[in-house]
Protein backbone atom coordinates (compact mmCIF):
# COMPACT_ATOMS: atom_id res chain seq x y z
CA UNK A 1 0.00 0.00 0.00
CA UNK A 2 1.52 3.47 -1.11
CA UNK A 3 1.88 6.38 1.82
CA UNK A 4 1.22 9.42 1.31
CA UNK A 5 4.86 11.07 1.69
CA UNK A 6 8.11 9.71 1.99
CA UNK A 7 11.57 11.60 1.61
CA UNK A 8 14.76 10.31 -0.47
CA UNK A 9 18.61 11.31 -0.33
CA UNK A 10 21.37 10.96 -2.95
CA UNK A 11 25.36 12.21 -2.88
CA UNK A 12 27.92 10.99 -5.02
CA UNK A 13 31.58 12.60 -5.72
CA UNK A 14 30.35 15.18 -8.06
CA UNK A 15 27.43 17.41 -8.49
CA UNK A 16 25.47 15.82 -11.14
CA UNK A 17 21.98 16.18 -12.36
CA UNK A 18 21.40 12.56 -11.93
CA UNK A 19 21.99 13.02 -8.35
CA UNK A 20 18.33 14.54 -8.44
CA UNK A 21 16.31 11.96 -9.99
CA UNK A 22 17.81 9.55 -8.21
CA UNK A 23 16.14 11.55 -4.72
CA UNK A 24 13.20 11.71 -6.31
CA UNK A 25 13.07 7.67 -7.25
CA UNK A 26 14.22 6.48 -3.62
CA UNK A 27 11.82 8.53 -2.49
CA UNK A 28 8.83 7.25 -4.73
CA UNK A 29 10.04 3.90 -3.71
CA UNK A 30 9.65 4.41 -0.32
CA UNK A 31 6.49 5.36 -0.47
CA UNK A 32 5.67 2.86 -2.87
CA UNK A 33 4.58 5.66 -5.39
CA UNK A 34 5.12 5.87 -9.74
CA UNK A 35 4.84 9.60 -10.03
CA UNK A 36 4.49 12.43 -7.08
CA UNK A 37 1.29 15.54 -7.15
CA UNK A 38 4.72 17.29 -5.68
CA UNK A 39 8.30 17.83 -4.44
CA UNK A 40 10.18 19.33 -2.10
CA UNK A 41 13.72 19.16 -3.44
CA UNK A 42 17.13 20.34 -1.62
CA UNK A 43 20.19 20.69 -3.58
CA UNK A 44 23.40 21.09 -1.98
CA UNK A 45 25.59 24.38 -3.04
CA UNK A 46 27.88 22.53 -5.40
CA UNK A 47 24.51 22.39 -7.87
CA UNK A 48 24.10 26.21 -7.20
CA UNK A 49 26.12 27.23 -10.71
CA UNK A 50 23.98 25.68 -12.64
CA UNK A 51 20.90 23.36 -11.14
CA UNK A 52 18.39 23.53 -14.27
CA UNK A 53 19.49 20.38 -15.63
CA UNK A 54 18.82 18.29 -12.02
CA UNK A 55 15.49 20.13 -12.00
CA UNK A 56 14.70 19.00 -14.82
CA UNK A 57 15.97 15.26 -14.51
CA UNK A 58 13.66 15.74 -10.97
CA UNK A 59 10.61 16.76 -13.15
CA UNK A 60 10.79 13.84 -15.22
CA UNK A 61 11.86 11.27 -12.75
CA UNK A 62 8.26 12.60 -10.26
CA UNK A 63 6.28 12.85 -13.33
CA UNK A 64 5.05 16.58 -12.05
CA UNK A 65 6.28 19.84 -12.45
CA UNK A 66 5.89 20.72 -9.14
CA UNK A 67 9.14 20.93 -8.16
CA UNK A 68 9.70 23.65 -5.24
CA UNK A 69 13.37 24.09 -3.10
CA UNK A 70 16.49 25.60 -3.17
CA UNK A 71 20.10 25.32 -2.85
CA UNK A 72 21.23 24.58 1.29
CA UNK A 73 24.61 24.90 2.94
CA UNK A 74 24.02 21.16 3.49
CA UNK A 75 20.82 19.00 3.64
CA UNK A 76 18.68 16.68 5.84
CA UNK A 77 16.69 13.92 5.99
CA UNK A 78 15.88 11.05 8.08
CA UNK A 79 18.13 9.13 6.58
CA UNK A 80 21.25 11.36 7.70
CA UNK A 81 22.54 15.02 7.61
CA UNK A 82 24.92 15.89 5.14
CA UNK A 83 27.48 19.07 4.72
CA UNK A 84 30.56 19.39 2.24
CA UNK A 85 29.01 16.72 0.14
CA UNK A 86 27.67 17.18 -3.54
CA UNK A 87 24.34 15.62 -2.60
CA UNK A 88 20.33 16.27 -3.50
CA UNK A 89 17.10 15.48 -0.83
CA UNK A 90 13.56 14.97 -1.92
CA UNK A 91 9.80 14.58 -0.19
CA UNK A 92 7.48 13.52 -2.49
CA UNK A 93 3.63 13.63 -2.35
CA UNK A 94 1.37 11.31 -2.79
CA UNK A 95 -2.71 10.74 -2.67
CA UNK A 96 -4.36 12.11 -0.51
CA UNK A 97 -1.48 15.04 -0.41
CA UNK A 98 -0.78 17.37 -3.16
CA UNK A 99 2.16 19.95 -3.27
CA UNK A 100 -0.04 23.26 -4.10
CA UNK A 101 1.53 26.90 -5.21
CA UNK A 102 -1.06 28.73 -3.49
CA UNK A 103 -1.73 29.26 -0.04
CA UNK A 104 -4.37 27.11 1.93
CA UNK A 105 -5.84 29.49 4.35
CA UNK A 106 -5.09 28.46 7.81
CA UNK A 107 -2.27 26.48 6.97
CA UNK A 108 1.79 26.57 7.05
CA UNK A 109 3.24 28.89 3.84
CA UNK A 110 6.53 26.68 3.45
CA UNK A 111 9.16 29.16 1.85
CA UNK A 112 12.66 29.72 0.69
CA UNK A 113 14.32 32.29 -0.59
CA UNK A 114 18.15 34.04 -1.15
CA UNK A 115 19.58 36.49 0.94
CA UNK A 116 18.38 39.08 -1.51
CA UNK A 117 14.92 37.83 -2.10
CA UNK A 118 14.24 38.17 1.29
CA UNK A 119 11.79 41.41 1.63
CA UNK A 120 9.95 42.81 4.23
CA UNK A 121 7.02 42.54 1.96
CA UNK A 122 7.43 38.89 0.69
CA UNK A 123 7.94 38.71 4.38
CA UNK A 124 5.34 40.09 6.06
CA UNK A 125 2.00 38.18 4.95
CA UNK A 126 -1.11 37.16 7.34
CA UNK A 127 -0.15 33.67 6.67
CA UNK A 128 2.47 31.84 8.63
CA UNK A 129 5.75 30.81 7.20
CA UNK A 130 7.86 28.51 7.38
CA UNK A 131 11.44 27.76 5.89
CA UNK A 132 14.94 29.09 5.46
CA UNK A 133 17.30 31.15 3.26
CA UNK A 134 19.03 29.40 1.06
CA UNK A 135 22.21 29.05 1.77
CA UNK A 136 26.10 27.86 1.23
CA UNK A 137 29.33 26.90 2.46
CA UNK A 138 31.05 29.94 2.56
CA UNK A 139 28.24 32.96 2.17
CA UNK A 140 29.08 34.02 -1.03
CA UNK A 141 26.72 32.72 -3.45
CA UNK A 142 25.59 32.17 -5.79
CA UNK A 143 22.00 31.04 -3.95
CA UNK A 144 19.42 29.54 -5.79
CA UNK A 145 15.62 29.12 -5.32
CA UNK A 146 13.10 27.08 -7.41
CA UNK A 147 9.44 26.78 -8.10
CA UNK A 148 7.18 24.93 -10.98
CA UNK A 149 11.19 23.20 -11.52
CA UNK A 150 12.19 26.53 -12.94
CA UNK A 151 14.80 28.88 -11.16
CA UNK A 152 12.78 32.15 -9.67
CA UNK A 153 14.57 35.60 -10.46
CA UNK A 154 12.76 36.92 -7.70
CA UNK A 155 14.44 35.03 -4.99
CA UNK A 156 11.89 33.17 -3.41
CA UNK A 157 9.42 30.79 -3.23
CA UNK A 158 6.79 29.43 -1.93
CA UNK A 159 4.45 26.18 -1.73
CA UNK A 160 1.76 24.75 0.66
CA UNK A 161 0.68 21.00 1.59
CA UNK A 162 -2.96 20.48 0.55
CA UNK A 163 -4.60 17.61 2.72
CA UNK A 164 -2.32 18.28 5.54
CA UNK A 165 -2.07 20.07 9.13
CA UNK A 166 0.63 21.39 10.21
CA UNK A 167 2.21 23.13 14.03
CA UNK A 168 5.18 25.63 13.25
CA UNK A 169 7.54 25.72 16.38
CA UNK A 170 11.31 27.81 16.64
CA UNK A 171 13.92 26.27 19.21
CA UNK A 172 16.23 29.53 19.91
CA UNK A 173 17.50 27.28 22.89
CA UNK A 174 19.73 30.12 24.40
CA UNK A 175 21.14 30.09 27.42
CA UNK A 176 19.61 33.06 29.47
CA UNK A 177 22.18 35.49 31.35
CA UNK A 178 20.08 37.38 33.00
CA UNK A 179 16.49 38.37 33.24
CA UNK A 180 15.08 40.77 31.15
CA UNK A 181 16.29 44.46 31.65
CA UNK A 182 14.81 47.93 30.81
CA UNK A 183 17.11 49.44 28.08
CA UNK A 184 17.19 52.73 29.85
CA UNK A 185 20.11 54.86 26.91
CA UNK A 186 20.77 53.58 23.42
CA UNK A 187 21.90 55.85 20.32
CA UNK A 188 20.92 53.49 17.08
CA UNK A 189 22.71 49.95 17.45
CA UNK A 190 25.02 51.22 20.47
CA UNK A 191 23.59 50.67 23.59
CA UNK A 192 24.62 52.93 26.24
CA UNK A 193 22.86 51.81 29.49
CA UNK A 194 21.18 49.28 30.53
CA UNK A 195 19.22 49.20 33.63
CA UNK A 196 21.02 51.69 36.19
CA UNK A 197 23.98 50.60 34.87
CA UNK A 198 26.32 51.16 31.79
CA UNK A 199 25.58 47.54 28.88
CA UNK A 200 28.89 46.59 29.36
CA UNK A 201 29.34 46.56 32.96
CA UNK A 202 26.09 44.24 33.07
CA UNK A 203 27.46 42.21 30.40
CA UNK A 204 30.56 40.78 32.05
CA UNK A 205 29.18 40.45 35.44
CA UNK A 206 26.64 38.26 34.13
CA UNK A 207 29.06 36.12 32.48
CA UNK A 208 29.80 32.63 33.78
CA UNK A 209 32.83 33.17 36.35
CA UNK A 210 35.07 31.07 33.88
CA UNK A 211 34.62 33.35 31.00
CA UNK A 212 34.35 36.21 32.98
CA UNK A 213 37.86 35.38 34.52
CA UNK A 214 39.70 34.53 31.32
CA UNK A 215 41.30 37.16 29.09
CA UNK A 216 38.77 37.72 26.08
CA UNK A 217 35.24 38.05 26.01
CA UNK A 218 33.63 35.53 23.79
CA UNK A 219 31.32 38.39 21.78
CA UNK A 220 30.85 35.10 19.23
CA UNK A 221 29.04 33.21 22.20
CA UNK A 222 26.77 36.34 23.26
CA UNK A 223 24.06 37.69 21.82
CA UNK A 224 21.09 40.03 23.18
CA UNK A 225 17.33 38.83 23.52
CA UNK A 226 14.57 41.44 22.97
CA UNK A 227 11.76 40.22 24.39
CA UNK A 228 8.07 40.48 23.34
CA UNK A 229 4.76 41.11 25.62
CA UNK A 230 5.17 39.99 29.11
CA UNK A 231 9.02 40.13 29.96
CA UNK A 232 8.57 37.72 32.86
CA UNK A 233 7.62 34.51 30.59
CA UNK A 234 9.17 36.04 27.70
CA UNK A 235 12.35 33.91 27.67
CA UNK A 236 10.12 30.34 28.95
CA UNK A 237 7.69 30.63 26.16
CA UNK A 238 10.41 32.19 23.35
CA UNK A 239 9.22 35.06 22.48
CA UNK A 240 12.16 37.00 21.83
CA UNK A 241 14.46 38.09 19.09
CA UNK A 242 17.94 38.24 19.40
CA UNK A 243 20.15 40.65 18.17
CA UNK A 244 23.86 40.13 17.75
CA UNK A 245 27.06 41.93 19.29
CA UNK A 246 29.18 43.71 17.13
CA UNK A 247 31.40 45.23 19.34
CA UNK A 248 31.79 46.18 22.93
CA UNK A 249 33.62 49.18 23.86
CA UNK A 250 35.29 49.28 26.93
CA UNK A 251 35.49 53.27 26.58
CA UNK A 252 32.30 54.00 27.27
CA UNK A 253 31.13 50.70 28.55
CA UNK A 254 28.72 50.56 25.36
CA UNK A 255 27.75 47.71 23.21
CA UNK A 256 27.05 47.60 19.86
CA UNK A 257 24.42 45.60 17.50
CA UNK A 258 23.78 44.46 14.11
CA UNK A 259 20.16 45.90 14.82
CA UNK A 260 19.33 49.41 16.79
CA UNK A 261 17.52 49.50 20.03
CA UNK A 262 14.81 51.63 21.60
CA UNK A 263 14.34 52.67 25.56
CA UNK A 264 12.02 50.66 26.71
CA UNK A 265 12.33 47.68 25.05
CA UNK A 266 13.28 44.86 27.31
CA UNK A 267 16.88 42.97 26.84
CA UNK A 268 18.80 40.03 28.41
CA UNK A 269 21.72 38.86 27.73
CA UNK A 270 22.38 35.27 26.02
CA UNK A 271 24.74 32.74 25.65
CA UNK A 272 25.17 30.02 22.78
CA UNK A 273 25.12 26.38 25.03
CA UNK A 274 24.62 23.02 23.54
CA UNK A 275 23.10 21.91 26.25
CA UNK A 276 20.52 24.42 26.68
CA UNK A 277 19.75 24.25 23.22
CA UNK A 278 19.35 20.35 23.11
CA UNK A 279 17.29 20.80 26.17
CA UNK A 280 14.65 23.52 24.54
CA UNK A 281 14.62 21.33 21.36
CA UNK A 282 13.38 18.74 22.97
CA UNK A 283 10.87 20.91 25.36
CA UNK A 284 9.67 22.69 21.74
CA UNK A 285 9.38 19.39 19.68
CA UNK A 286 6.92 18.38 22.71
CA UNK A 287 4.96 22.05 22.93
CA UNK A 288 4.27 20.66 18.98
CA UNK A 289 3.12 17.52 19.78
CA UNK A 290 0.74 18.81 22.04
CA UNK A 291 -0.62 21.67 19.67
CA UNK A 292 -0.65 19.19 17.13
CA UNK A 293 -2.68 16.67 18.78
CA UNK A 294 -1.80 13.37 17.01
CA UNK A 295 1.34 12.14 16.04
CA UNK A 296 3.35 13.43 12.80
CA UNK A 297 3.20 11.73 9.71
CA UNK A 298 6.04 14.31 8.03
CA UNK A 299 8.27 16.90 9.11
CA UNK A 300 10.01 19.44 7.89
CA UNK A 301 13.20 20.94 9.62
CA UNK A 302 15.31 23.85 8.93
CA UNK A 303 18.40 23.84 11.39
CA UNK A 304 20.74 27.11 11.39
CA UNK A 305 24.31 26.23 10.09
CA UNK A 306 25.31 27.81 13.10
CA UNK A 307 22.86 25.09 15.35
CA UNK A 308 24.26 22.21 13.11
CA UNK A 309 26.66 18.94 13.37
CA UNK A 310 29.20 22.12 14.33
CA UNK A 311 27.60 23.13 17.07
CA UNK A 312 26.91 19.83 18.24
CA UNK A 313 30.44 18.37 17.81
CA UNK A 314 29.82 16.31 14.26
CA UNK A 315 26.12 15.30 15.31
CA UNK A 316 22.45 17.09 14.52
CA UNK A 317 20.91 16.63 18.09
CA UNK A 318 17.79 18.44 16.59
CA UNK A 319 17.20 15.48 13.87
CA UNK A 320 18.45 13.14 16.26
CA UNK A 321 15.69 13.94 18.99
CA UNK A 322 13.47 14.48 16.32
CA UNK A 323 13.71 10.68 15.34
CA UNK A 324 14.28 9.13 18.05
CA UNK A 325 10.69 10.50 19.20
CA UNK A 326 9.02 9.37 16.44
CA UNK A 327 10.63 6.73 14.37
CA UNK A 328 10.35 6.38 10.36
CA UNK A 329 8.97 9.72 10.78
CA UNK A 330 9.94 11.37 7.27
CA UNK A 331 11.77 14.57 7.47
CA UNK A 332 13.49 16.98 5.14
CA UNK A 333 15.28 20.46 5.29
CA UNK A 334 18.27 21.81 4.81
CA UNK A 335 21.23 24.69 6.95
CA UNK A 336 20.48 28.03 5.27
CA UNK A 337 21.29 31.48 6.70
CA UNK A 338 18.82 31.87 8.53
CA UNK A 339 15.27 30.20 9.69
CA UNK A 340 11.91 31.55 8.62
CA UNK A 341 9.07 31.55 10.75
CA UNK A 342 6.29 33.38 13.31
CA UNK A 343 7.05 34.98 16.14
CA UNK A 344 4.46 36.82 18.06
CA UNK A 345 2.30 36.25 15.32
CA UNK A 346 4.23 37.79 12.91
CA UNK A 347 6.72 36.22 10.32
CA UNK A 348 10.24 36.68 11.25
CA UNK A 349 14.06 35.73 10.60
CA UNK A 350 15.65 33.82 12.85
CA UNK A 351 19.50 32.86 13.80
CA UNK A 352 20.93 30.14 14.97
CA UNK A 353 17.70 28.72 15.78
CA UNK A 354 15.71 25.44 14.68
CA UNK A 355 12.53 26.25 12.75
CA UNK A 356 10.28 23.05 12.05
CA UNK A 357 6.70 22.01 11.51
CA UNK A 358 4.92 19.05 12.27
CA UNK A 359 2.15 17.76 9.67
CA UNK A 360 -0.53 15.87 10.20
CA UNK A 361 -3.08 13.71 7.39
CA UNK A 362 -6.06 15.35 7.37
CA UNK A 363 -8.94 12.39 7.74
Amino acid sequence: MSKPVATGLARAARAEPALAAQAVERALARAELTRAHGVLLFLSPHFAPNPEAALRVAARAAGSLQITGCTGAGLVTDEEWLLDTPAAAAMVFGDPLALASSPIEGEPVISFCSPAGLTADWLDVDAPRLGAVSGDLFGQGPFRVWSHARINDSGHAEAAVAGAHGVLRVSQGMRALTAPIEVAEARGPDLIRLGNYPAFSVLVQALPRAIREGENVPLHLLMGGVTFGDPDTAIREGRYRLNHIISANPDDRSVTFAHPLAPGERLFWAMRDALTAERDFRVTLEQAVEALDAAPDFALLFPCMGRGPHFYGNRDRDLDLMKNRFPGLPVIGFYGNGEIAPLDGINHLYQYSSAFGLFKVNS
